[in-house]
């Protein structure tokens, strides 16, 4: 197999979505590279890059392999672990070596000449803040639950008082949490005016409206194939209790399939996890989009043709 023509699939070991996608392109005869920078490049693996003037070059290696980073044809960006640095280090030197490598081999992997990337790691980012996809997504036609992100604990307190439907609270970012030393999720719930105090004003909070729904749905988006999923389930935030849910396909009205192509563009993304609540009345309201959304806990098929999807995407490289 010809080095020139490698994926590389940046995850951690214990990603066994990835496994899914790798199986395919090896039926396919399609050679890969599997990196976990932030660790592996603490336990023998090296990562070059040499930058003169009219040349680029690079190398990554790993145990098995030497590979030549200027001809990547595709790197998929998973779920790679954090650049903590080595371990053994003094707590300084281990911050020191973890930025070191952030900004290092991190800027390296971001910046391979002609790779296509799903999805490149700073629109990941860039995608991944909750007030950007509602910008975003109110930019390119989605209906919207009325929202407010403030610190302001009688901002949030006025937002309450018109929100006849009930209102709802949803954390920005998904922050590792412990209570009594145990992990503890932090739920999308409901909230009510008398239950915001002036703790509000730490951090900004997000309040939105409730939608009636009569269920939700999620929107797996690669390239320009899009996947439906409608979610049943008794709990407000269906992630609570996946065994009590159930998934079946769903035809995406064509105003939510232009909205979500206008979304992908603007935020230059290759894949990304739609979210909607929609109501009896077959109103489809935006809640957010994750751009590295886990998705092989959907219905067979439906995980099936996403594998495949992505698979696809990495196989044909960057459009020429």
């Amino acid at each position: 197999m010809n080095d020139s023509r490698s994926v590389l699939v940046l995850t951690n070991p214990y990603d066994v979505t990835t496994d899914v996608v790798l199986r395919l392109l090896a039926q396919r005869r399609v050679p890969v590279v599997r990196l976990d920078p932030g660790a592996d490049l603490h336990t023998g693996a090296s990562l070059t890059a040499a930058y003169s003037t009219g040349d680029q070059r690079g190398t990554l290696r790993t145990a098995s392999r030497d590979i030549d980073t200027s001809r990547i044809r595709s790197v998929w960006v998973r779920r790679p672990s954090p650049y903590e640095g080595p371990p053994g280090l003094s707590d300084q030197d281990r911050r020191f070596a973890a930025e070191q490598a952030l900004w290092g081999a991190g800027g390296i992997l971001a910046s391979l000449p002609g790779a296509h990337y799903v999805n490149h790691p700073w629109n990941n980012r860039a995608a991944e803040y909750k007030p950007t996809q509602l910008s975003t997504a109110r930019r390119c036609g989605f209906l919207l639950p009325d929202t407010v992100i403030t610190n302001d604990p009688e901002k949030a307190r006025e937002f309450a008082t018109y929100q006849h439907g009930g209102m709802i609270y949803k954390p920005l970012w998904n922050t590792p949490y412990r209570v009594d030393d145990q992990p503890h999720s932090v739920w999308v719930r409901e909230v009510h005016g008398h239950e915001i105090t002036d703790a509000v004003s730490v951090c900004p909070h997000m309040f939105q409206a409730k939608v009636d729904k009569a269920f939700d749905v999620r929107v797996t988006a690669v390239g320009d194939r899009l996947f439906g999923v409608r979610i049943d389930s008794p709990d407000l935030d269906w992630r609570h209790r996946q065994d009590l849910m159930t998934c079946t396909p769903v035809e995406i009205p064509e105003s939510v399939a232009r909205a979500v192509a206008a979304y992908i563009a603007e935020l230059r993304l290759t894949y990304g996890a739609f979210d909607f609540a929609v109501t009896a009345a077959g109103d489809w309201y935006f809640l957010e989009c994750n751009p590295n959304g886990q998705w092989a806990w959907q219905p067979a098929e439906t995980t099936a043709a996403i594998a495949r999807a992505i698979a696809d995407q990495l196989e044909k490289g960057p459009d020429t």
